[in-house]
């Protein structure tokens, strides 16, 4: 058997080991600065990403590495609180490793999140993004021999993030009261926040927000035909026309992106609450 689903099965068998007949329906990632949301998991149980054998380890500000079971809005989730970065210097393989062995695991869908620059002019700091499609700047997971016990060659990408996911969340948020933006997240390595003239550039190719992150993890869940609903916090202005003593500060990016993730936690967990 490939290397590569040996070390998938047993980071799975380890977990289910844990975690017994727990049958998840969604995972969800949580990144930067958004792992609020795992305090709301009711009955958790907890197991830390160096304990899993073959998962990396969270390096990020922000990003506490545990992956967390329980239930959100009445249904089985598995959280990942905190994610994996190329910037970190971590092969696609690992990178997004985890969100095979949810697949393994059961989930039926994933939910990702980020915190992310808006380079959209009419995006501010603390709005909320559906993504409804991406832009990857980053090298693409599936590159390599095809894993196929989980998915084709050649995986369509016509619609990364489910229609009908995004069509719920936006009645949710009109129920609640809540304004989203809908547009195009863009992924680069990183770990540098851009300059002035590639935010140009990326406003110009179509992105509405820029971030290092999200995209793998869409893209191995969608070449395994499971639904992804993708969400971004904008955390700073991503622009080109800054005051000259202006500066991107990351810690700034982590505490806009936890004074968002109380309104983000509320709309993942009533759409959840809706899944079967």
């Amino acid at each position: 058997m490939d290397e590569r689903v040996l070390r998938i099965n047993e980071a799975a068998a380890y977990i289910k080991n844990i975690l017994g007949d727990f049958e998840p329906l969604a995972g969800i990632v949580l990144g930067s600065g958004l792992g609020k949301l795992a305090d709301k998991i009711e009955n958790p149980t907890v197991i830390a990403y160096k304990d899993i054998p073959n998962f990396s380890v969270s390096t990020a500000v922000g990003h506490k590495g545990n992956l967390i079971a329980g239930q959100l809005g009445g249904k089985p989730v598995l959280a990942m609180q905190g994610r994996f970065h190329y910037y970190e210097g971590y092969p696609m393989e690992q990178v997004t490793l985890p969100i095979r062995v949810m697949k393994v695991l059961g989930i039926k869908y994933l939910f990702v999140s980020n915190a992310a620059g808006g380079v959209n002019f009419d995006y501010k700091i603390g709005d909320l993004m559906i993504i409804r499609d991406h832009l990857n700047l980053l090298p693409n997971p599936l590159i390599g021999k095809n894993m196929e016990e989980f998915g084709p060659r050649f995986p369509d990408m016509t619609r990364p993030y489910e229609p009908k996911l995004i069509k719920m969340m936006e009645e949710i948020a009109s129920q609640e009261g809540i304004a989203l933006k809908k547009g195009v997240y863009l992924a680069s390595t990183g770990p540098t926040y851009e300059t002035p003239a590639e935010y140009k550039y990326f406003r110009t190719i179509g992105a509405d927000a820029v971030g290092m992150s999200t995209i793998p993890e869409v893209i191995v869940a969608r070449h395994s035909s499971i639904p992804v609903f993708g969400m971004s916090v904008i955390t700073n202005e991503a622009h080109d026309d800054y005051a000259e003593d202006y500066v991107n500060d990351g810690d700034d990016v982590v505490k806009a992106a936890d004074a968002a993730a109380d309104k983000m936690t509320l709309l993942f967990t009533r759409l959840i609450s809706q899944l079967d």
